[in-house]
């Protein structure tokens, strides 16, 4: 009669990498291309926003306005003024990841992500060798997977 170890399931982080392929590039590309755009909707969106929010106060105030309508309109301009930064920021990054993904060369290996992944284990096993697991992948597919499963 064989007597069983004990085992315990534990979740780790995987990375995920890919091999810089051409179809790679293009689809990055193509993704962060299509995040600026969307940002630059964004930005023109907010800009209407905030213009009508603005005409809407005027309208409804004396004219001239007075202290309070002022500070309405200027808190309005700050908020704007806020977003329009962080969409910006949002822009450039997106800009500098294009940029970079240019500059790759072909079969070099870039880090794509990280997901959660369960394994078991069991008295003597390396728990820091469990712990170091990476996918490969080229244009999707699962090309190697590195470390103890």
């Amino acid at each position: 009669m064989e007597v069983s170890k004990p085992q315990l399931l534990l979740k780790r982080a995987v990375n995920v990498k890919a091999i810089v392929t051409t179809l790679w590039k293009e689809e990055v590309q193509q993704q962060l291309q299509t995040q600026i755009n969307q940002v630059d909707q964004q930005l023109q969106q907010l800009d209407m926003e905030g213009q009508r929010a603005i005409s809407a106060i005027q309208k409804q105030s004396i004219q001239p306005p007075g202290p309070q309508v002022q500070q309405q309109i200027d808190n309005i301009q700050i908020q704007v003024n806020q977003r329009k930064s962080e969409l910006l920021e949002q822009k450039n990054l997106s800009l500098q990841n294009l940029q970079q993904v240019q500059f790759l060369e072909l079969d070099q290996e870039v880090n794509q992500f990280q997901m959660e992944g369960f394994f078991r284990v069991e008295p003597g096993d390396n728990l820091i060798s469990k712990m170091q697991v990476e996918v490969v992948l080229r244009d999707g597919v699962v090309e190697e997977i590195r470390g103890d499963i």
